[in-house]
């Protein structure tokens, strides 16, 4: 401005000296200039006007990505805080499972300037990135995406160092379990967001943890632990002897456990195959999911049926013995096979004769045990087997528990055939449970996986049956354990007892000729019972010695448990004469 106003006077008093002159142009040069002078305003006027527009366009496009941004964090905050867990630990405070501490990577996809650039420089540092999957979420038009959950700490260092806009992290806790496969069964494991799917930690959820995780509750808010009956000595032992035994003899599976008789407590419980719950499901290279390792998360002890075969022996002895109908001194006639129904009952290891009671049990006569459970008739069988749980479904903190199978209407071929093990499925665990009562007194005690005492477990328990006829089958596990079938299954010093049991496996709804279903009951130590030990092995192709009977695989295997875990359980030797509370002689 101060440029044309100089010009304009410059020029006026040159038309002052022209018309001083007398010059007749004058005019015109002074229409002219004023005309140039208001063009030049208006020129000035266009482009302060350009630039107004300009920076009122700027303006209004950071208002409206302004106006954006909480929509994006709003998105973000909207997920819920990282959810903690209590920690898990074994009835010694060992440590089973607890949070760590991790960061997840996201996308904010608006923000993203070049996805393809973001997908390269991420593949670099993730090498397992999904390139198609993690391209569509970046080009995508919200304003949230999760991109990689949990990653390590090196891993979240290098993409920082990539610089990469619209890229972010936020905190979150992974489940970690010590242990690894050692308790899977019992812990279970979780999801990404750390709830939990199976096991113990299904069960917390369950107890109000969930809801405390849906409200936000469980941020930095510190929990109590948890602590379990497991003794993860023993829990490591009885993994480690099941595991080398379903490899020793090929077999499909294997479990064992073991439970505190006056208590209730399970101190050890495993099943091979397994899994990591550190790794719940094992991906292979091309996407999908190892359905062999899957097959690992079934729970042989507790989540299925199986015909526990000669060990239900033990329960129809045991109710002969309760109703009166039968003593120790009595004789079963097992000279002949019987005949029912179209099927003929014969004995395995038959001796064609009369039979005392702990003959009966040490020879496992199934001639003998038929007629023990025709003495107390089929409405007394199925109800002894009832009062015992072992055809209802098992009550206990763990999610994963079978329903025994029973025939819908009993008959005196179903009352024979259960009486032996055949016809009847349940569930190894509740036949350990069962178990417990024919050897502490008669009291059936509700299982648990949480530690507790012994004045804790008195309101869980009930008289099932009758202490003499407990005292007596305590008598008949250590005779057996000393001189017939329990033999290898001994350990010098903490008198082991129990029975075999030995069934045809059941394959597609009929019994294989060629395939046993094998299991040792069992008990020490015997002079004062104070943990029932049970042991399976499904299938086994082979044993040491050629032979497929429980004798020879699921009763070593109980021998190798006891041998090393009874120590670690205070129980001490006992080499001294006689026993307190059994009958010597038989």
């Amino acid at each position: 401005m101060a440029t044309i106003s100089h010009i304009f006077r410059r020029r006026s008093r040159s038309h002052l000296r022209m018309e001083a002159s007398g010059c007749r142009e004058a005019p015109i040069i002074l229409g002219r200039a004023k005309r140039r002078v208001r063009m030049g305003k208006h020129r000035l006027g266009l482009i302060m006007l350009s630039f107004t527009i300009v920076y009122l366009g700027l303006g209004a496009r950071l208002v409206q990505y302004g106006l954006a941004t909480p929509e994006i964090t709003n998105s973000i905050n909207a997920i819920p805080p990282p959810a903690a867990r209590p920690d898990i630990i074994d009835r010694n405070g060992e440590l089973l499972a607890t949070d760590l501490n991790m960061m997840s990577l996201y996308a904010e996809p608006i923000r993203i300037v070049d996805a393809d650039e973001v997908v390269e420089k991420l593949a670099t540092v993730i090498p397992d990135l999904d390139w198609g999957t993690t391209h569509r979420k970046l080009r995508s038009k919200s304003a949230f995406q999760w991109l990689k959950r949990q990653l390590t700490p090196r891993q979240q260092a290098d993409i920082l160092a990539l610089g990469l806009p619209g890229i972010g992290f936020r905190p979150e806790k992974r489940r970690f379990y010590p242990g690894g496969a050692t308790a899977s069964h019992i812990l279970g494991h979780v999801n990404v967001d750390n709830r939990g799917l199976a096991g113990m930690e299904r069960y917390i959820d369950r107890q109000g943890l969930a809801d405390l995780m849906t409200v936000g509750m469980t941020g930095n808010t510190p929990l109590e632990p948890v602590r379990l009956s497991i003794d993860l000595r023993v829990q490591s032992i009885v993994r480690s002897v099941i595991e080398k035994a379903m490899h020793s003899y090929h077999a499909e599976a294997a479990g064992a456990v073991v439970l505190d008789v006056h208590t209730g407590e399970i101190l050890a419980m495993a099943s091979v195959p397994d899994y990591d719950p550190n790794q719940p499901s094992r991906m292979l290279p091309d996407g999908s999911i190892d359905t062999e390792y899957e097959k690992g998360w079934f729970n042989r002890m507790s989540n299925a049926t199986f015909e526990m075969g000669s060990t239900i022996k033990s329960f129809t002895i045991a109710m002969g013995l309760d109703s009166g109908k039968i003593v120790l001194d009595s004789v079963v006639d097992a000279s002949r096979p019987i005949r029912m129904g179209g099927f003929t009952i014969n004995d395995f290891h038959g001796r064609h004769r009369p039979l005392t009671v702990p003959e009966v049990f040490r020879y496992s006569s199934n001639i003998a045990t038929v007629k023990i459970a025709e003495m107390v008739g089929i409405e007394g069988h199925k109800e002894f087997l009832t009062r015992l749980g072992l055809l209802s479904r098992l009550e206990t903190e763990l999610p994963e528990i079978a329903t025994p199978t029973q025939p819908p209407t009993w008959k005196r071929i179903h009352s024979a055939t259960i009486s032996y093990g055949h016809g009847m499925a349940t569930t190894p665990l509740q036949t350990a449970v069962a178990a417990a009562a024919l050897v502490n007194g008669g009291k059936l005690i509700q299982p648990t996986f949480l530690a507790r005492n012994d004045e804790e477990a008195a309101p869980a328990s009930v008289q099932v049956l009758d202490e003499k006829a407990s005292a007596d089958m305590r008598h008949l596990f250590d005779w057996n354990g000393k001189t017939g079938s329990g033999r290898s299954a001994d350990v010098p010093g903490f008198h082991v007892g129990g029975k075999t049991g030995t069934a045809d496996k059941v394959v597609n709804g009929r019994y294989a000729t060629d395939l046993n279903f094998n299991a040792f009951l069992g008990s020490f130590p015997m002079h004062d019972p104070r943990y029932v030990v049970l042991s399976i092995i499904d299938a086994p192709l082979t044993g040491e010695s050629g032979r497929r009977l429980a004798a020879y695989t699921a009763a070593p295997m109980i021998k190798e448990i006891v041998s090393r875990a009874a120590p670690l359980l205070g129980v001490k030797p006992y080499f001294g004469p006689g026993q307190s509370g059994l009958l010597i002689g038989y």
